[in-house]
């Protein structure tokens, strides 16, 4: 029998220095961008409406950031995480270019690090993902960190590598947004709130609440040709140790950023990613509640101020206490999200 179906890749076949061109690119429609606020409700501005976005110096309205990152991490999964156990952090991510309706998304990722775990089945692989448009412009680029089966326990471990990564990204080094202030409508963008109303130390609890379907998070995912098992295969996961489905972490961060909007609605604009994870599982049937903490702030220049946020999302539980982490430091088992990142927002004027 010759073998020509892709059984992804294993622990073992990972090498520091690798280079991974992934298929297959992705020409974003407005088809997906109504899915995508379909699925997730999401409500800036900027990204739902063209004159909105055309008032804020675009050509039209932008694909939401998330959105774009979520394309371009689905190219990933059949080489990085098809074998996951689990995706466990992201980290160093930059924002460069906006996204359109009709621009076509390419990935390519390089092995950074790998370090096998001490049961000897599993091991963690870091890469780089870059996303490229049509014109191979990058417009996103982000480490994650994933534990990935071994094929074969009894294969040696390779050299531990582990990247030295930034703890955030700096504020000096934020990508500049392609919007400007001039011709933004707080009336029309949901709020009043601009960059001088938020104070480092402030937190926000965003109080509305998502319930995750089991059709609505198996459309999003397939909707970013995410193929990892653990978020499809029920059949296999019936003999995982949760015994169902995992929904997609980036499914989770979508909705918490879309819980975000009251209280940020005019903060829309992803541009860096400084850390993140998924602290817990979430499953089909979980109410998805977030709340925010202002951890920094820096000006952007053109009128626009950048916001360093903590958002943390929980299922089945509200935030209106703030929950987060025990005495000890570990995070509560309710909570499922701990995202760092910026946002630009504009200047009162």
């Amino acid at each position: 029998m010759t073998l020509k179906s892709n059984p992804g890749n294993f622990f073992e076949d990972f090498h520091v220095g690798d280079e991974l061109e992934h298929a297959t690119p992705r020409t974003v429609t407005e088809g997906d961008v109504a899915l995508y606020v379909g699925l997730t409700g999401s409500r800036y501005a900027l990204y739902s409406a063209d004159t909105f976005a055309v008032d804020c110096g675009l050509e039209g309205a932008p694909v939401d950031p998330l959105l774009a990152f979520h394309v371009v991490f689905g190219k990933t999964v059949p080489d990085i995480s098809l074998n996951a156990v689990a995706n466990l952090g992201y980290a160093d991510g930059k924002f460069s270019k906006p996204v359109y309706p009709g621009d076509t998304l390419r990935a390519v990722s390089e092995v950074i690090g790998v370090k096998e775990n001490s049961n000897g089945k599993t091991g963690v692989v870091w890469v780089r993902t870059t996303g490229y448009n049509q014109e191979d412009d990058e417009v996103l680029s982000y480490v994650r960190w994933v534990m990935v089966n071994k094929q074969d326990p009894s294969n040696p471990a390779p050299e531990p590598v582990v990247p030295e990564l930034p703890a955030a990204v700096d504020a000096g080094d934020l990508p500049k947004p392609s919007w400007q202030s001039d011709g933004f409508d707080f009336e029309l963008s949901g709020s009043p709130f601009a960059f001088e109303d938020y104070e480092v130390g402030e937190k926000i609890d965003h109080v509305d609440a998502f319930t995750v379907e089991e059709a609505e998070h198996q459309i999003a995912t397939r909707l970013y040709q995410n193929t990892a098992k653990v978020h499809f295969n029920q059949h296999a996961q019936a003999e995982s140790r949760f015994g169902k489905r995992l929904i997609y972490g980036g499914v989770a961060i979508s909705l918490a950023r879309s819980l975000a909007f009251n209280g940020l609605a005019n903060a829309p604009d992803v541009i860096a990613i400084n850390a993140g994870s998924h602290t817990n599982p979430l499953f089909a049937g979980d109410t998805v509640y977030a709340w925010s903490e202002v951890l920094d702030k820096a000006e952007l220049g053109n009128g626009l101020g950048a916001l360093r946020l903590r958002l943390v999302a929980t299922k089945n539980r509200p935030c209106n206490d703030f929950p987060y982490r025990d005495n000890d430091g570990k995070h509560l088992p309710d909570v499922i999200l701990d995202f760092d990142y910026w946002a630009a927002i504009p200047l009162r004027g």
